[in-house]
């Protein structure tokens, strides 16, 4: 896991320095602030379409609701492991490992399906019930 974070911060490091270069040789002379201003909007503009475009497909669906909520759940327990993961990393308790990132949202993966089967098995014997009473 620490590979990866150090592998991924090297990444972002490296397209720092090119941005930087890139707006210098355009006749831009941006602060540091200022390229994480165009930058981080530029990608979180970007999220939002995708995002906004994905949800309205998604809106399209019965159970829209239920999707997303479990896509907004999903999204938060994937910060939350790697939350998670990062702080062991800092104080030193625990071993940080991607690994451990993984089984942890598979379990919340697990939970899920059965929930959602036992859901969906209430819901047909719902509907099985409605429709023989009629």
């Amino acid at each position: 896991m620490r590979e990866i974070i150090t592998w991924l911060a090297e990444i972002v490091n490296t397209g720092h320095d090119i941005l930087i270069v890139l707006f210098r040789e355009l006749g831009f002379s941006l602060t540091d602030k200022q390229l994480h201003f165009w930058i981080i909007g530029f990608i979180g503009i970007f999220a939002y379409f995708f995002v906004y475009f994905f949800f309205k497909l998604l809106a399209a669906f019965k159970w829209s609701t239920s999707i997303f909520s479990f896509v907004y759940t999903f999204t938060l327990m994937i910060v939350l492991v790697f939350a998670i993961e990062i702080q062991q990393a800092i104080t030193n308790r625990g071993n940080m490992e991607f690994a451990d990132a993984v089984i942890g949202l598979w379990g919340f993966l697990v939970f899920f399906f059965v929930y959602a089967s036992l859901a969906i098995i209430a819901y047909l014997i719902t509907k099985w019930y409605k429709k023989r009473k009629h």
